[in-house]
């Protein structure tokens, strides 16, 4: 019954500071202790990560909330921090054109070795962790 509520009280903290280390801390929960939790419960886990999402969802609310203060006080940066994430315009993306032409030919025969034996290097990096 006790570990119950220290759960339910540990996710309340999440909700709030979806910071793991913090949110045990203010529960008096180990880390460790979290995670044996959500290994062993997948009821647990999931609802640990429903409090952690919407704890981020707070966290981002009361950031926007901030930022908006700060344009309203003419804050460049602020402004410009806005504009760049929510106006084409301004946005630091890159557009990139081109044109594709297929060409409807064999492989010769050294080109269809080297194929399957990138094939076979990209099967096995993935297959033991080794991707980059």
């Amino acid at each position: 019954m006790k570990k119950d509520k220290t759960k339910e009280l540990l996710l309340s903290q999440l909700r709030k500071t979806p910071i793991i280390q913090i949110a045990c801390e203010k529960s008096h929960v180990a880390r460790a202790s979290f995670y044996r939790w959500k290994a062993k419960n997948k009821r647990f886990a999931k609802a640990a990560e429903e409090a952690i999402t919407e704890g981020e969802m707070l966290i981002t609310d009361m950031s926007e909330m901030q930022l908006i203060g700060l344009i309203r006080d003419k804050n460049f940066q602020a402004v410009q921090l806005w504009l760049r994430h929510h106006h084409p315009k301004y946005s630091d993306k890159v557009e990139i054109n081109g044109h594709l032409t297929y060409l409807d030919e064999d492989l010769t025969p050294k080109q269809a070795s080297v194929v399957k034996q990138a094939l076979r290097l990209a099967f096995f990096e993935k297959k033991h962790g080794k991707e980059k």
